[in-house]
């Protein structure tokens, strides 16, 4: 699909792109990004020289200002969902073979356990997709589903504590956690991700620069649940009554997870 015809959909949902080829280095990076100039924001598709992508939109839903955006390369497709959230523009990388469409885009992006509660939950069709709804509260690509009962009374319950996908974006902050299993981590803005104990303590004997950095405790893969009041410059913030288990969208299933430079 031609740039024209792009930013003909793009335009439908009240949105701008553009497309830019670069050479890779360690400072410009291809993939889908949102940017800013004089006009406001618009999507930045950078594609690196020699690089056989092409793109096109597959489905528009310009109620929801939302469209599915196909990338095609060497026979691999990577999809994205591009459209506005509250206050901003967003693209985010879609799991799943079968999605056709904005709609099936979306109740892809649910966990399991949020596609569960909400079928069994939220009676009306037409307020599954709804940022808040009987089922869960979401903000941006987290989703919080009331919780019944806690598999334990909460040990430590930590205050103002961030949630973050570990890829360097902004945290959601959220007034009240409590944490239950997973393993223990420590995390700094060079190790996102964050490293095991052991491999902590090792790191910490045999590197310097290391010894330098600010490290937090956390817990990956550990059963999260959240309440009061949840924050983040780019969203509204909500308000859970009582606690909530946490759950992240599927985006990191997705092959095109990769592409997406801004998430949040």
């Amino acid at each position: 699909m031609g740039l024209q015809l792009l930013e003909k959909h793009f335009g439908l949902m009240g949105a701008r792109v553009k497309i830019n080829q670069i050479v890779l280095d360690w400072y410009n990076r291809a993939g889908i990004d949102i940017r800013r100039d004089r006009h406001g924001e618009f999507f930045d598709i950078r594609i690196a020289v020699n690089d056989t992508v092409t793109y096109e939109v597959i489905d528009l839903d310009p109620g929801r200002r939302h469209l599915l955006l196909l990338g095609r390369r060497e026979g691999v497709k990577e999809k994205f969902l591009c459209g506005h959230d509250e206050r901003h523009w967003f693209v985010c990388a879609v799991p799943g073979p079968g999605v056709t469409n904005v709609t099936r885009a979306m109740e892809e992006l649910q966990p399991v356990e949020v596609r569960w509660q909400v079928q069994h939950r939220v009676r009306r069709k037409k307020n599954r997709l709804a940022r808040h709804n009987e089922a869960f509260v979401r903000q941006g690509e987290w989703f919080f589903v009331p919780a019944a009962q806690l598999p334990e009374s909460p040990k430590v319950i930590f205050r103002n504590e961030a949630i973050t996908r570990g890829n360097g974006g902004k945290p959601h902050v959220c007034e009240e956690v409590f944490r239950f299993g997973g393993e223990p981590v420590m995390i700094s803005h060079r190790f996102p991700l964050g490293l095991t104990l052991d491999q902590y303590e090792q790191l910490l004997k045999g590197d310097r620069r290391a010894q330098k950095l600010t490290w937090r405790p956390m817990r990956r893969n550990a059963a999260v649940f959240a309440r009061g009041r949840v924050r983040h410059s780019d969203h509204q913030t909500v308000m859970l009554d009582g606690w909530h288990r946490v759950y992240m969208n599927t985006e990191f299933l997705a092959p095109g997870a990769r592409s997406v430079v801004f998430l949040d």
